[in-house]
């Protein structure tokens, strides 16, 4: 009889237990979602959470994985001067980086020292896509907000922030088309770091647009996102076909005009990325030829990942996997100081702006800040 009483008691615990998981974390809920103008959901198959709502102000910290490059030291430096701004800085209680370097488990325990320490939210770009699974669940029960940005993760646990990569491939081929006014010709295309989900995805979008327009060469070459590496691609590409009627830069685009120019190639429409230099070019030279579209993987999506980090804080319905709008710039709309500055390096990351999200984030207090840890 006492065993039995003793088994009965356990499986009410247990059952007790299951069902305060079951209630801890996101729930799923129906749509739509708050903002859908910048909490746009991936597609038609996304889910919808909701958290159960917390007061504020909140501990939000940023878990970054390497420093090691330009975009990342503005992403850093864009965080710390978002906190600040007068409709953020009344919901921020306290704010806290860490960069943890390319290993996967330093990254993990730093965010789970952060929930453990009662962070409401985490922002982080994932070291890994995999391996997250332990962490999510213990911020579940503990009811933290995760949200992986940029690279993002091979779940959907968890909600997410990223802009649609085979959407700039698809942008990047309507505007050649448009300026080129052509069904044929010879199309130079750089592409990014070979084995990459975003290399990919651009270039798929690109031939997703271009493969139906017309009969287009389209030669490619490997640049790596890298101006140096763009440019040398560029160069050699030039000089064994000769003259191209369009250009696709994935990244590296201020080295691929500086190519153009170097082989005294006539301008001609191209497409890159958000580097200040390449739309430094543009506003130069539009007039010489150089139509040029610049779309932005931008260091502001750190921004709207901790914007969306406290709106479901907020209790508000959120999509799962959150398709930001791409900001973008041609030569028709670039205007100095406002979504480039002439007055910057050129491999400073020009997009910063999301009306949709009322993100828009001033050069000038970037740059004044320091990409260091704050512990």
């Amino acid at each position: 009889m006492l065993r039995r009483t003793l088994l009965a008691a356990t499986a009410v615990v247990a059952a007790g237990l299951w069902a305060g998981s079951a209630t801890a974390g996101p729930q799923i809920v129906k749509g739509p979602g708050y903002q859908p103008s910048c909490f746009k959901p991936w597609s038609d198959q996304t889910k919808f959470f909701q958290w159960k709502k917390k007061d504020g102000p909140y501990r939000i910290a940023l878990v970054n994985g390497f420093v090691g490059n330009t975009w990342r030291i503005q992403m850093i430096k864009t965080a710390k001067t978002f906190v600040e701004q007068p409709d953020i800085k009344p919901n921020i209680k306290e704010f806290k980086v860490v960069s943890t370097g390319t290993d996967a488990a330093a990254q993990l325990g730093a965010i789970e020292d952060f929930i453990n320490q009662g962070y409401d939210g985490i922002v982080t770009i994932a070291v890994s896509p995999e391996g997250f699974d332990r962490v999510i669940k213990l911020a579940d029960r503990k009811d933290v907000v995760i949200v992986p940005f940029d690279n993002i993760l091979d779940t959907d646990k968890v909600m997410m922030v990223n802009e649609d990569q085979k959407a700039m491939g698809r942008q990047s081929a309507d505007f050649l088309l448009k300026e080129m006014n052509k069904k044929e010709g010879k199309i130079l295309e750089v592409r990014g770091v070979p084995g990459n989900s975003v290399d990919r995805d651009r270039h798929l979008g690109f031939h997703e647009v271009m493969d139906k327009a017309g009969k287009f060469d389209i030669i490619e070459v490997v640049g790596n996102w890298d101006d140096g590496t763009a440019q040398k691609a560029t160069a050699d590409a030039l000089a064994v076909h000769g003259k191209f009627d369009g250009l696709f830069t994935q990244g590296g685009s201020t080295g691929s005009v500086r190519a153009l120019m170097d082989a005294k190639h006539p301008f001609i429409p191209m497409a890159g990325e958000g580097e200040n230099g390449f739309r430094k070019a543009i506003a130069e030279h539009k007039n010489d030829g150089l139509k040029g579209f610049s779309y932005g993987q931008s260091p502001a999506l750190v921004a709207i990942a901790m914007k969306a980090a406290i709106s479901a804080l907020e209790g508000n319905v959120m999509p799962q996997l959150i398709s930001i709008p791409i900001p973008e710039a041609d030569y028709t709309t670039l205007k100095d100081g406002e979504n480039y500055w002439s007055n910057l390096t050129d491999n400073f990351f020009a997009p910063n702006e999301f009306p949709p999200c009322n993100v828009n984030i001033k050069a000038v207090d970037i740059m004044a800040k320091s990409a260091e840890n704050t512990q």
